[in-house]
């Protein structure tokens, strides 16, 4: 996670970084002395911004960054309370008046920390890659509903489409991780998109999967554990 403060004034810059390091010690940290600056380097997960620097202010500073990086999470940090809601127009995630104190800043780098980590799971997807007729097919294997052994073949089925490809169900199910389960020797499911299931069927947001009447209790226990891992719920 690479934060940046940028303020015009050495002494700020200073103070904030001691205290970024101290919550954040393994975050890489990039100090700026004006807009500019900021602007011409690498991009950055986190934010800083002074408003009231010379030339460019940070207001500005913000609206630029903002036009080439969406995801980064801008902070205010000012004397002013003059530009709070033109924060809300460059999307800024907060807007801190000087002088606060340390559980404040504390409390709002924890909340654009945890949308870094967000939007780092959603990009970070695992795939499957499958070859069909000589293409090569990337598939997010948290977009597969299902798949199904039919004639040699294994199908996935995505809320988008479905693809075949000649592999091994065993080989998948080893991939596809313990949000997924096999209820009968010829289907794989993905417990996310379930709806409803008995003793023969599993019902999920496309399409249907047979359940192995051996495997009822099984899938039951597992699903259930799923849901906790989901809800962070007892289930008992």
């Amino acid at each position: 996670m690479r934060i940046a403060i940028c303020d015009d004034e050495e002494e700020v810059r200073a103070m904030l970084a001691e205290k970024v390091r101290r919550l954040y010690p393994a975050a890489e940290l990039a100090l700026y002395s004006s807009g500019g600056e900021l602007l011409m380097a690498p991009p950055s997960d986190i934010v800083l911004l002074d408003i009231q620097m010379p030339g460019r202010n940070g207001m500005d500073t913000a609206r630029l960054l903002r036009q080439n990086h969406r995801d980064t999470a801008i902070i205010f940090v000012t004397a002013l309370e003059d530009y709070v809601f033109e924060a809300f127009d460059v999307g800024a995630l907060h807007y801190l008046v000087k002088p606060f104190d340390d559980r404040k800043l504390a409390e709002v780098l924890a909340r654009a920390t945890r949308q870094h980590e967000d939007r780092k799971r959603q990009t970070e997807k695992p795939t499957l890659m499958v070859t069909r007729a000589g293409e090569h097919i990337a598939v997010p294997i948290e977009d597969i509903v299902y798949a199904e052994v039919f004639n040699r073949k294994v199908i996935l089925h995505t809320l988008d489409s479905d693809i075949e490809y000649y592999g091994k169900m065993k080989e998948l199910e080893k991939k596809a991780g313990r949000d997924f389960y096999r209820p009968h020797r010829a289907y794989l499911v993905n417990f996310r998109f379930i709806r409803r299931y008995d003793a023969a069927t599993i019902y999920l947001e496309k399409g249907q999967a047979l359940m192995a009447k051996q495997n009822y209790q099984d899938f039951v226990k597992s699903y259930l554990r799923y849901l906790q891992r989901k809800t962070g719920t007892d289930m008992g």
